[in-house]
């Protein structure tokens, strides 16, 4: 399970560090349904993703900041629910970037409760 857990905080720390680089180089109109979010919360999310991205594989060079592991992951998650909680608020009508973020929220709960339950650092 460790390594199950190792593969996929490597996917998720390297997906939230493409996601940091592409709000790099487009905004929130992107996304219509994310217009909702202030430009200024869009730019902070940028290092916010680079720091929780570093905290899912720090721990692999620096074995006693474990704990960086779950905090990462519920960072992470929490940005991907209030992501879908705007695009319902937006009254959308298509819903996959809803699905896809929920998907990154579900992966991001299997690591945290691997971390904590099934295979602490």
């Amino acid at each position: 399970m460790n390594i199950v857990l190792w593969i996929l905080q490597a996917l998720l720390a390297l997906h939230t560090a493409i996601g940091a680089g592409w709000k790099l180089f487009n905004s929130e109109q992107a996304v219509p349904t994310l217009t909702a979010l202030p430009h200024w919360v869009w730019t902070v999310l940028i290092p916010l993703e680079l720091i929780c991205a570093a905290g899912l594989v720090i721990p692999a060079l620096a074995p006693s900041l474990g704990w960086l592991v779950p905090v990462a992951a519920i960072g992470i998650a929490l940005e991907m629910l209030v992501f879908s909680g705007v695009h319902l608020r937006a009254g959308a009508e298509d819903n996959g970037p809803m699905y896809y973020w929920l998907a990154v929220a579900t992966v991001c709960a299997v690591i945290v409760l691997g971390r904590l339950f099934v295979a602490p650092h």
